[in-house]
């Protein structure tokens, strides 16, 4: 199976010149304190239609026959891959149907009908939407734009590679997001070709993982189940393209959980003020997982930013419960006049900021005369956590459960 190669991707280059944005590199200062030295973030997140994805899918349109456009094309995507694909073929003057998930986000849903394409839901993965679209390239002769099955896409997708290596080219480890395999394959050939030393790592969410066990296996192996909140690289097997890349290019590919995800995003969110999906910040929940897994200068390619505003606020207020910036408690007071404004005024003095609050006279362990209060609080983090337990112990309170 030929290999992508530097040459092919510079040619792929000149054909996305003008359509393809070239993606700015920002550093970050929290993970670089996190690493011991530079890092920066490749915002493929402010990439056209909001990911990398329009590079391998313009490359592969644009390359089509007369005789192919007039047959339009046909895509299977849980949302980035459809909106490029979309985007793609209004620019070329082919039409496009697109299949995506019954459960795939309305935000992307959207934005693939506004840039043309005819959506229709099918399915609950991506694996079922693929079989749709590949039944309807045969039944109508539309050409089947894989989202990385296809050399073309490839070469578009390794566009990012020559763009790192331009921005940073004392970069010493590249990290970006698995799902089929297509952006680390392009980036990866480009990566290996011009700067062999440098270490190639790969990201998947633990909770929808077939490059690990593909790799262990030495041929690609398909889940049996997926469920993550990083749709976007929720991808049940690689292809035996993108196996052949990433098992020859790619040194490591490591998973990260939901938890490490939803506080990869908050901190894009907060510190580096970038919206980013959760497949986009899986990049940098593996450096904040491990970040002496990372040997400095390290670029983490965000692949993507886009997200459903519901879904954002969900993902937020998870990834500020994982990161302790929520504590809950359960605490037994004397009940008597004035204690509960005691026990609230005491969680103000230690720094907490109660969001909600319920007084209960009824449960199993109380004594009589006493009565339960569940408190849900804002803090700064973990150790002010435990300073806001150790002060009400200390004041005297018995904490009843911590969550």
């Amino acid at each position: 199976m030929e290999q992508v190669t530097v040459a092919d991707v510079r040619i792929a280059a000149e054909l996305l010149r003008g359509v393809a944005r070239y993606t700015p590199m920002e550093s970050s200062r929290p993970l670089l304190e996190r690493v011991g030295g530079p890092v920066y973030l490749k915002c493929e997140n402010l990439q056209r239609t909001g990911s990398f994805k329009i590079r391998g899918a313009y490359v592969r349109i644009a390359r089509l026959s007369e005789a192919e456009m007039a047959a339009g094309v046909v895509a299977a995507s849980a949302g980035n891959h459809a909106q490029g694909v979309a985007l793609a073929a209004s620019l070329v003057g082919t039409t496009a149907q697109v299949y995506m998930p019954v459960g795939a986000s309305i935000a992307k849903l959207t934005a693939t009908r506004a840039y043309g394409a005819t959506v229709d839901l099918l399915g609950q993965t991506l694996d079922d939407a693929l079989e749709a679209a590949v039944a309807f390239s045969a039944r109508t002769g539309a050409v089947l734009v894989h989202p990385f099955d296809h050399q073309d896409v490839l070469r578009g997708q390794g566009t990012v590679g020559l763009e790192i290596l331009e921005q940073v080219p004392e970069v010493a480890t590249v990290v970006a997001s698995v799902g089929g395999g297509g952006l680390i394959s392009g980036v990866a050939a480009v990566v290996r070709e011009l700067r062999p030393q440098v270490r190639i790592v790969g990201v998947q969410a633990e909770q929808a993982a077939a490059w690990p066990g593909s790799l262990r296996a030495g041929r690609p192996v398909r889940l049996r189940h997926m469920s993550t909140l990083a749709d976007g690289i929720a991808v049940g097997e690689p292809s035996p393209l993108t196996f052949a890349h990433v098992s020859k290019l790619v040194d490591e590919v490591v998973t990260v959980t939901e938890d490490q995800l939803s506080q990869a995003m908050l901190l894009c969110l907060e510190r580096a003020k970038l919206v980013v999906e959760p497949a986009g910040a899986a990049t940098v929940a593996a450096i904040m997982a491990h970040p002496e897994a990372f040997a400095p200068p390290v670029v983490a390619v965000l692949s993507g930013g886009n997200i459903d505003p519901l879904v954002l606020l969900h993902v937020t207020q998870h990834g500020l419960v994982a990161a302790r910036r929520f504590l809950s408690l359960r605490v037994e007071i004397v009940d008597r006049p004035g204690r509960l404004a005691g026990l609230l005024a005491l969680v103000g003095e230690l720094g907490g900021n109660v969001v909600d609050v319920v007084h209960s006279r009824l449960g199993s362990s109380l004594q009589m005369g006493d009565v339960e209060v569940a408190l849900r609080m804002e803090t700064r983090g973990a150790e002010h956590c435990d300073e806001l337990v150790e002060g009400l112990v200390q004041a005297g309170h018995r904490i009843l459960e911590r969550h």
